[in-house]
């Protein structure tokens, strides 16, 4: 059962991340999915902040991948850029972030090779400021209680 959202502001997308922290264990996917500026790298800074990561995020658009120190390792991806499978496996993505969480941006491009087990996250502008949020479980996240991010 999805889960929605309306955020009015870049604060209240990065408190949604924040209390999704909450509910992440070692190993856990999190694919998110939106258009260019549709709060992507918000929403994944305020994952960071619940795990309890000290630096600033920033969009990995042109790096790729990095990993940041916290209660769990976040790895932070953009697969925006990659246009083969190759690259998506050069990146060993799901391996890297074993011990910890993968959040990958445009993840939905890279779904079908993800483990089952993962949560995607779509965010949408509306009305030109605000942000829909919708968090759709697969595998194992179905049982978390994904309510508790609405708060």
């Amino acid at each position: 059962m999805s889960v929605d959202i309306l955020c009015e502001t870049p604060a209240e997308t990065m408190a949604v991340g924040r209390r999704l922290a909450g509910l992440l264990w070692a190993g856990d996917v999190v694919l998110i999915d939106g258009e260019l500026g549709a709060g992507k790298t918000t929403f994944v800074a305020g994952l960071a902040e619940g795990l309890g990561v000290d630096e600033p995020i920033t969009s990995p658009t042109f790096i790729l991948m990095r990993t940041y120190p916290g209660l769990l390792p976040l790895t932070h991806a953009d697969v925006y850029r990659l246009e083969t499978m190759a690259e998506i496996e050069d990146l060993e993505l799901t391996e890297a972030s074993a011990e910890g969480v993968l959040a990958v941006e445009w993840g939905t491009a890279i779904e079908q090779w993800m483990p089952a087990n993962h949560l995607v996250v779509s965010l949408r502008i509306e009305d030109g400021e605000h942000r829909r949020i919708q968090l759709v479980p697969h595998g194992n996240w179905v049982t978390r209680p994904l309510q508790e991010v609405q708060q």
